[in-house]
C-alpha cells in the first residue's frame, strides 16, 4: 500500500485544493481591483509596482501548493521546494522593499534631510531584485550540488510504502528557509520601528502584523515539520505556506481594498494630507 497526498483518496488533498482555489481567486480579485484603481492616490502611495509584484508572488505561492499534492515524481520533487522558496522570497523581498520605502519617505520629510535624493531613486525595485536573486542563487546551487529526489520509505510503517521527496541537501533546505526568515525578521524590525508614523505612512503597522504572523507561523512549523512523517509532514508545510501567504494578503491588502471599495472619499490626496495633520 502506497501513502502520499492522493488526489482521489485523501480528504486532506481535497481540503487543500479548495483552500488554494479560494485564496487564488481572492488574490486575483484584489489584483484586478488594484489594476482598476492603478492611478488613484491610495494605490500610488503604497508603491503600486511593488504591490503588484507582491500580489503576483503570493498568487504563485498558492499555486505552488500543487507541486506538493499528488504522487511525488522527479520533476515535482525538484520544483516544490525551490519554486516555493523563490516565490516566497520575492514576496518577502517586496514587503521589505515597501518597509524601506516607508522609512525613506518619513526621513525625507525632515528639513535638510539627506534622504530626499533617495525618494526619486527606485530603491524598492533594487531591493526586490537583489534579495530575490540571493534566494535564486541558493536554489540553483542546491539543484546543482544535491537535488531533491523521489524516495520510497519501507521502514516507517509496516505494510506501507511512503512515497515522498527527499530534500537531497538538508543544509540547502534550511538555508532557503533561514534566508526567508532573515528577510521577514528585517522587515518586521524596520516596520516595528516606524509603526507610529502618521496615517499616510501607516502601512508600516500592517507590515508589522503581517511579518509577525509570518514569523510565528514558520517558527511553529519547524518543530511540527520535524515531528511528523510521510504525508502529514507535507501537510504541515502546505498549511504554513497557505497561512503565511493569506496573512500577508489580509494584513497588507484588505485595509486598502476596504478604502477603495467602501470608503472612496478617503481615496484622495486631500484626505491623505488631512490624516497626516491629525
Amino acid at each position: 500500500m502506497y501513502e502520499f497526498l492522493s488526489y482521489g483518496k485523501d480528504i486532506l488533498t481535497s481540503i487543500f485544493l479548495g483552500i488554494v482555489v479560494f485564496l487564488s481567486a481572492v488574490t486575483l480579485i484584489i489584483l484586478r481591483i488594484f489594476i482598476y484603481y492603478w492611478d488613484t492616490p491610495i494605490v500610488k502611495a503604497n508603491n503600486r509596482t511593488v504591490s503588484f509584484i507582491l500580489l503576483v508572488s503570493i498568487l504563485l505561492n498558492f499555486l505552488s501548493v500543487f507541486f506538493f499534492l499528488g504522487r511525488p515524481v522527479d520533476i515535482t520533487c525538484l520544483l516544490r521546494q525551490t519554486s516555493f522558496g523563490i516565490f516566497f522570497s520575492i514576496g518577502v523581498s517586496s514587503v521589505l522593499a515597501k518597509t524601506i520605502k516607508v522609512c525613506i519617505a518619513f526621513k525625507a520629510t525632515k528639513p535638510g534631510s539627506i534622504w530626499v535624493k533617495w525618494i526619486s531613486f527606485n530603491v524598492s525595485d533594487y531591493v526586490v531584485l537583489v534579495c530575490s536573486s540571493v534566494q535564486v542563487l541558493i536554489c540553483v546551487i542546491w539543484l546543482l550540488v544535491s537535488p531533491p529526489y523521489v524516495e520510497f520509505d519501507h521502514r516507517l510503517y509496516p505494510g506501507k510504502i511512503i512515497i515522498q521527496c527527499n530534500e537531497g541537501s538538508v543544509i540547502a533546505f534550511y538555508s532557503m528557509l533561514g534566508y526567508m526568515g532573515f528577510l521577514a525578521a528585517v522587515s518586521f524590525v524596520l516596520a516595528f520601528m516606524v509603526r507610529t508614523l502618521p496615517d499616510n505612512f501607516n502601512e508600516a503597522k500592517y507590515i508589522t502584523f503581517s511579518m509577525l504572523l509570518f514569523c510565528s507561523v514558520w517558527i511553529s512549523m519547524i518543530p511540527a515539520y520535524l515531528s511528523t512523517k510521510g504525508k502529514y509532514m507535507v501537510a504541515v508545510e502546505i498549511f504554513a505556506i497557505l497561512t503565511s501567504s493569506a496573512g500577508i494578503i489580509g494584513c497588507i491588502f484588505l485595509p486598502k481594498i476596504y478604502i477603495l471599495l467602501l470608503e472612496p472619499s478617503l481615496n484622495s490626496r486631500k484626505a491623505i494630507l488631512e490624516r497626516n495633520k491629525i
